[in-house]
Parts: structure tokens; sequence; C-alpha cells
């Protein structure tokens, strides 16, 4: 059951999340300086716990109760890394020279929307064996 399309999507946002936000910059101060996720431990926490729940719930392929209860807290974990960001890029704005927001912002963005097609196609998989049961 590995091979399914949901560990497609769980297998992209463990590479979004564990490896894009140390290349990308998430936002450019006044002085010019990248700001990268591995400047901040909170931040670099945040994306590898993401990851590291993508990677668990790609083996709970047995269970997929529990794999939907864990993307459901991925996505959490997500929105609070993404109303960091909101609240960190309104709270730049006090600064005499505008500073800009990087792509890395929207990794959060991604993830999400990944782990709601993650979550869909183990939706759309516990209804098939539920209706196979069924027939029994």
């Amino acid at each position: 059951m590995i091979q399914r399309i949901q560990t497609l999507f769980l297998a992209l946002v463990a590479l979004i999340a564990g490896v894009l936000p140390f290349i990308v910059y998430l936002w450019l101060d006044a002085d010019g300086n990248h700001f990268f996720a591995k400047e901040s431990l909170g931040i670099s926490l945040g994306f590898y716990a993401t990851a590291g729940l993508a990677l668990i719930s790609i083996f709970l392929y047995n269970k997929r109760q529990n794999q939907f209860v864990v993307n459901r807290l991925n996505m959490i974990l997500n929105l609070f890394l993404l109303g960091f960001f909101v609240y960190r890029s309104l709270s730049l704005s006090g600064e005499t020279v505008v500073s800009e927001k990087g792509i890395g912002m929207l990794i959060p963005v991604f993830s999400i929307v990944f782990l709601v097609l993650a979550n869909r196609a183990i939706k759309k998989d516990e209804d098939l064996v539920k209706s196979v049961d069924r027939l029994r």
C-alpha cells in the first residue's frame, strides 16, 4: 500500500518542509540580509517536525485512521508556522526601509495543500475498503 498517491503527496510535504526552508530564504531584512530557517531554532524545529510527521504518516499506511489524524496534526502545525510568518511579516512594517518577504514564507501553504490532497486520497481508500466490507 505504500505505492498509493497519498504517499507521493506526503513525500512532497517531507521534501518541501525538510529541505526547502534551508535553501530558500524566508525574508530579507532592511539591511539586505537573507533570513533562512536555520538561523532560528523554533522555525527550524517547526519545519523538521512537519517533515517528520509526514514521514511517520507515510509508514502508517496500514492504519488509515491514524494516518488521517497525523496529517491533521501536521496541518495544525503548518497553520501555526503560517501564523508566525504572518505575524512576523506584519511586525516588519515598522522599519524605515521596507523589507522583502521571501518565497519561503509560502512553504506552509504548499504543505497544507499537499496534506489536504493526501487526506482526500486516504478518505477515498477508507471508503473503498468500507464498501468492499459491506459486500461480504
